[in-house]
């Protein structure tokens, strides 16, 4: 019986410095499908398409919808989601097809750890090292919900994965402030969409809590001057968001 074929999915949106490194980390995978954002004003898309079997050009709507899109376009037995900016080492490699290929397997879908490097240092404690995302699972078990922080909702047992993908995110603090305000408004859509309350003293308080959690209760001191920058923007990350939520609101009103 031969072994299941693996389809790698990566998202992509002005990613030609990372892109080609992510797409030979994943060469291995029986089939590469690449979702290019129609925002993308570099060489993404040329990139993608010399590298990969499949590329699709989309209007960006919400993360869900761009991951279900390479989804829909997979063949493979399994899929593998890797973002443009992530790493799959050749041990990771091994792990995937040794689970995939396990006769024994009891799993619809594995959990795979991630390593960080933030502003140009490896992070070990506020950053990633923590997070477990679904990322390998059958294609005909699984598909992605949620606007913004997307997650697998999986028919069937997870397992987790002893390799970790490596992710080189954050290059500069142009890249950081980049995400912040990208990541922030489709929050706050998010937020409208379930008409969630807003609270002033959430707006107040928050941040500093976020801040707090990470530096103190993750340690993020012990990440250096790094940490710390990472710790504060993520906090003030939170302020942002709720401010263009209640921007938003008062927009409504208005209208």
């Amino acid at each position: 019986m031969p072994d299941p074929r693996i389809s790698a999915l990566i998202l992509a949106k002005n990613e030609a410095e990372n892109l080609p490194s992510c797409l030979a980390s994943v060469a291995w995978a029986d089939e590469v499908i690449v979702v290019v954002d129609r925002a993308s004003q570099d060489q993404t898309q040329a990139i993608a398409e010399q590298a990969a079997d499949r590329v699709v050009v989309r209007t960006f709507d919400d993360f869900a919808s761009q991951r279900n899109a390479a989804l829909a376009l997979a063949t493979g037995d399994w899929v593998f989601a890797i973002d443009a900016d992530e790493r799959a080492t050749p041990e990771l490699a091994t792990a995937i097809r040794r689970a995939t290929t396990d006769p024994d397997r009891a799993h619809n879908g594995f959990r795979v750890p991630i390593r960080s490097v933030i502003l140009g240092r490896p992070f070990s404690y506020s950053g990633t090292q923590h997070d477990l995302p679904l990322r390998l699972f059958r294609r005909d078990a699984g598909r992605w919900v949620g606007a913004v922080h997307e997650t697998v909702a999986l028919d069937g047992s997870v397992g987790t994965l002893s390799e970790a993908l490596q992710h080189r995110t954050i290059p500069d603090m142009q890249t950081f402030l980049r995400k912040v305000n990208e990541y922030t408004s489709l929050e706050a859509i998010e937020f409208e969409r379930e008409a969630r309350p807003y609270r002033g003293t959430e707006t107040a308080l928050r941040p500093f809590w976020t801040f707090a959690k990470l530096y103190l209760g993750k340690q993020g001191f012990r990440d250096g001057l790094e940490g710390f920058v990472f710790c504060a923007l993520s906090g003030f990350s939170v302020a942002v968001r709720d401010w263009k939520y209640r921007e938003r609101l008062k927009m409504r009103r208005a209208s």
